[in-house]
Parts: C-alpha cells; sequence; structure tokens
C-alpha cells in the first residue's frame, strides 16, 4: 500500500462518503442495476410529487429499507473511518451522502447526514420528529401522535435541499485533508465539495471501485473497495509504515 501522506492530530480532516461503501455491508443502493424497485422508477418514490400521489406506495419503500437494516452491519470501511475520528477528535467530521446509519452504529459521532436518516420520521403537519422504532409500521399510513398528521420518512428526495449545508460551507474551508470515499463524484450538491476544499489548497484523496468522475481533484486516488483498502491506508496515515 502505497500513499504519499500522513496526518498529524491536528490535522482538520473531513470525509465525504456515499453508497459505495454501505453496498459492502450489502445494502442495495438506488443506482443498482436497472434502477428499478418493484418495477418502479426512484423518482415515482423518492420526490416530493410522488408522495402526494401516492404515499401507501412510498411508506412500502422506506419501510423496506428501513428493516433491512437489521440485516447488515458496519463493515471494515465504515471502521477505519472510526479509526481516523479516534486519532483527530475534535478535528474530524464525517459528512455522508448516506441514509442507513451505519457510521453511527459504528461508534463515529461527528457525522452530518445530509439526505437524512431512514431511522428516523417527521411529520409533514408540525414537522415532529419520530425515531422509526416507536412508530406503527403496521399501519400503511404512519401518523403523528400529537396532530394527527401523516408522517414521512426523514428522507432528502429529489428537488429538496440537503441537511446541514451552511454547516458543511464553513468546515469544508479549513479542511486540510479531505477523503471522498465510496461515492461516484456527480451527484450535486457533494461533487460541489471536493471542488471546494481543492479551491482552499486542502489535500484530497479518493477511495472508490472506479475512478470518479472529477478525479483530476485528487492528489491521490485507491482504486478499489474501502473495506479493503482503508484499513491498512489510515493504519499508515496515522501511525507510519
Amino acid at each position: 500500500m502505497i500513499t504519499r501522506f500522513k496526518f498529524s492530530p491536528n490535522d482538520r480532516i473531513v470525509v465525504l462518503t456515499g453508497a459505495g461503501i454501505s453496498a459492502e455491508s450489502g445494502l442495495k443502493t438506488f443506482r443498482d442495476s436497472d434502477g428499478l424497485w418493484e418495477n418502479h422508477r426512484v423518482e415515482e418514490v423518492a420526490t416530493p410529487e410522488a408522495y402526494l400521489r401516492n404515499p401507501e406506495l412510498v411508506w412500502r419503500f422506506y419501510k423496506q429499507r428501513y428493516l433491512q437494516l437489521s440485516e447488515v452491519e458496519p463493515n471494515p470501511g465504515h471502521k477505519a473511518l472510526k479509526q481516523i475520528e479516534d486519532f483527530a477528535g475534535g478535528n474530524f467530521t464525517l459528512i455522508t451522502q448516506n441514509v442507513d446509519g451505519l457510521h453511527r452504529r459504528c461508534g463515529n459521532k461527528r457525522v452530518l447526514e445530509i439526505h437524512g436518516s431512514l431511522e428516523l420520521s417527521f411529520c409533514s403537519k408540525c414537522l415532529a420528529k419520530f425515531p422509526m422504532n416507536e412508530i406503527d409500521l403496521e399501519q400503511s399510513l404512519p401518523r403523528c401522535d400529537n396532530c394527527g398528521g401523516l408522517l414521512r420518512p426523514d428522507i432528502i428526495w429529489f428537488g429538496e435541499i440537503p441537511y446541514h449545508l451552511d454547516i458543511i460551507s464553513d468546515i469544508l474551508c479549513q479542511a486540510d485533508f479531505f477523503l471522498v470515499v465510496g461515492t461516484s463524484g456527480v451527484v450535486y450538491p457533494a461533487a460541489q465539495f471536493l471542488h471546494i476544499c481543492k479551491s482552499y489548497n486542502a489535500i484530497t484523496i479518493g477511495i472508490n471501485l472506479e475512478e470518479p468522475k472529477n478525479s483530476y481533484l485528487l492528489d491521490e486516488f485507491h482504486q478499489g473497495k474501502a473495506g479493503e483498502l482503508l484499513p491498512e491506508l489510515v493504519r499508515i496515515w496515522t501511525r507510519g509504515k
């Protein structure tokens, strides 16, 4: 394993993760195979318009995805990123496009879930939030205990604004290292994060099965599975050879 870089505890380290790292735990992604789920396009179950048109279908889709979480565990890639947080402490931030909660389950504390979480829902009327494990998923359309409004999964759908962008903007401008793990580099606004960090002279490193579209912005790229590459890379970055 060859890498030119080493971390110090004073380095501000920012990590962006995408669907690739979750796929290694066995979770399917929207971009698998033909992009269909029970013959429905993702746009039919992952937009505000789809929810208004057919909320029962949308809830069936997200219930299935939520229940799948009990069948998977964090993989060595997740665990390696937890080691970076242990090393860097408050200088570490993990930004994830994933909604599966595997980073938090692995022990990461400084996590920003920009696309929401499968483990949460909120009321479309009063906006109160509820953990999924505390609502009655036997109902075809779960409702709010406070006002009776219709609940919806706490997921950022196509056409909605991701969470935490104001916080992330400040974090990216101060990063010394920016790691991109398991993402194609084409989904905005996350695809823009690499541009921002590079413009502020951060060292940029990518780990992915395929070379991302914006790999020209990377100072170093490692092709392969995060679960196979990250444990050794993190050992070198944080402890030396």
